[in-house]
This record gives structure tokens, sequence and C-alpha cells, in this order.
């Protein structure tokens, strides 16, 4: 979608789907990942997640052409409320990126879920 001569890239919405009742939940045991790739490089200022259960969190970036050499981003640890929804955003320094890699160091519990993951920026002229 382009907004204002913006490519606002909508990368996972509940886990591909457009049900708010979808998500993608971890395996229990951590660290665990979620990479999300780009058809081609981008050029990413904002990064958003909404989440349930997460402590830690780590976001990468890799401008190769398959999934390989991450470098972090940031990382941070998040609050929590019971029965609510983590919902951060991350304003980045704009970089590129063709894969973003989202590691879920470490939780509240044995389980996390993650509803929405989107990322705002332009497309590269590449």
């Amino acid at each position: 979608m382009v907004i204002d001569g913006k490519l606002q890239l909508r990368v996972l919405s509940c886990s591909l789907h457009r049900s708010s009742k979808t998500f993608w939940t971890t395996t229990g045991m951590f660290p665990q990942e979620l990479i999300i790739g780009f058809p081609k490089c981008v050029k990413i200022s904002k990064v958003a997640i909404q989440c349930y259960l997460v402590r830690t969190l780590r976001i990468e970036r890799s401008t190769s052409k398959d999934p390989v050499g991450f470098e972090q981003c940031i990382e941070k640890d998040l609050q929590h409320t019971e029965g609510q929804l983590q919902m951060e955003e991350f304003p980045l320094p704009e970089f590129q990126a063709t894969y973003l890699r989202f590691v879920i160091k470490s939780a509240f519990d044995h389980f996390v879920s993650v509803h929405r993951v989107m990322a705002e920026g332009t497309a590269e002229n590449t």
C-alpha cells in the first residue's frame, strides 16, 4: 500500500491471516525465532509488534539474498500486564533489510504468542 509516497509494509498480520483470533506461538523453549522476508531490500523506519508474555525481544536484520548474516538492531525487555497484549513500537534509524529476525530470548511463561508484526518504510530502488 502506498501512502503519501511511502510504501507501508504490513509484514505479518495474525500469522498471515486477517483474523485477530489467529497467532504464532512458541514451542516452549527459548530462545525462539521468527524470520520475515521481503521480496527485495527495503528501507525500514519503524517496526511494531503485538505479542503476549514476551519478556526479552531482540530484532535483527539481514541484507543478504538468503536469511543469513543477521546483525542486531535492538534488544528490549518488554513490560507485561496480565490479560493484555503487549504492543511495542520500535522507531529505527532508516536502515536497509531483506529479512527481519525477531528473537524471543525469554518470556513471562512457558509459551508466548505473536499476533501481529508490522514494518513501515520505503522500497529501495534496486
